[in-house]
């Protein structure tokens, strides 16, 4: 069977959006995000309180995808071989063997995150960064492609763990979900009225429309997506200025501009096109940047945000012609 072509790789990835609204109702962004993270060969944040259908986005995509996908309810208590496996003793055989934890798949819905201590959280550094695991020495490959879909509830909720600074970095994304519109909401209230049931989602007709192969041929199309070096620069500056700002203790590192960078030339492909603008940098900024920059503790105080800064920091950028 032959490779999907580009043009097919992208009609599938958005047809996604319609499959996952099957299931869940109002989340364009978040969606659109999962995907470019994909592509990206990155990971996801998604922070909202809790009930607002984060576990159900994640295991719709996988669904739609038809990805293998496990889930890891983070808690305080959580080890971290409960994430990425441990060496098991095998008495008959006097040997230890590896036995691999739910890391190994394809989407990992890593389930509030931030209410397990740093060790676990830290856990995830070396899969996240490398697609591996090791363990007495040895690698462990991941399988591909692989995507950590983290959630979180927001800091200020009762027995959360701040994310380091190292961790959070390693997310392409931090995607805030909203709650919900009032005629979003209702929709949501009638489709339980009629019996929806969020844990069968082939009863609400969610079916696979794309696959491994649609994925790697949409990667490999969108590393042929063409950057000026005016639009590189462009981002470079953007990501320099957060540096500069007054209102932050830190700015975004050059990893940070590579994600930037990244999910811009995606978005730019997915909408059809295979160059980037600067409209494209500016669409990605908040998602990819946000969570990469600190406040002060006197601008957090005065309400500023890290979204008030990016906007500041955006529109004093020289946008390239």
């Amino acid at each position: 069977m032959s490779a999907p072509s580009a043009d097919s790789a992208r009609s599938a990835l958005e047809a996604l959006r319609q499959e996952i609204s099957k299931a869940v109702v109002g989340q364009d962004a978040a969606v659109t995000g999962l995907v470019i993270a994909l592509l990206c060969r990155g990971h996801v944040l998604l922070e909202g309180v809790p009930g607002v259908a984060k576990t159900l986005l994640v295991r719709t995509l996988a669904t739609a995808l038809e990805l293998d996908t496990r889930r890891v309810q983070f808690t305080p208590d959580l080890m971290p071989g409960d994430v990425t496996g441990s060496l098991i003793y095998d008495s008959r055989a006097a040997t230890f063997s590896f036995q691999p934890g739910p890391v190994f798949t394809n989407l990992l819905l890593a389930d509030e995150i931030n209410r397990t201590p740093p060790k676990t959280q830290a856990s995830l550094l070396e899969a996240m960064e490398e697609h591996q695991v090791s363990v007495d020495g040895r690698p462990h490959p991941l399988p591909e492609p692989f995507l950590v879909a983290a959630t979180q509830n927001p800091v200020e909720y009762e027995g959360t763990y701040p994310l380091p600074e190292a961790q959070l970095d390693r997310f392409l994304l931090k995607l805030t979900i909203p709650l919900p519109s009032r005629d979003t909401e209702l929709d949501v209230l009638t489709r339980h009225a009629e019996g929806f049931d969020p844990r069968d989602l082939a009863a609400m007709g969610v079916r696979p429309v794309a696959g491994r192969a649609e994925i790697e041929a949409a990667r490999a199309a969108v590393a042929r997506t063409t950057v000026s070096p005016d639009v590189t620069g462009y981002v470079v500056d953007i990501c320099r200025a957060t540096r500069d700002s007054p209102s932050l203790s830190l700015g975004v590192s050059p990893r940070g501009a590579t994600a930037l960078l990244s999910a811009a030339r995606a978005w730019a492909w997915l909408t059809g096109r295979d160059y980037v603008t600067p409209d494209d940098v500016k669409a990605f900024a908040p998602p990819t940047l946000r969570h990469r920059v600190r406040l002060r503790p006197e601008a957090e105080m005065e309400g500023v945000t890290f979204d008030s800064v990016l906007h500041s920091v955006l529109t004093h950028t020289p946008v390239p012609r």
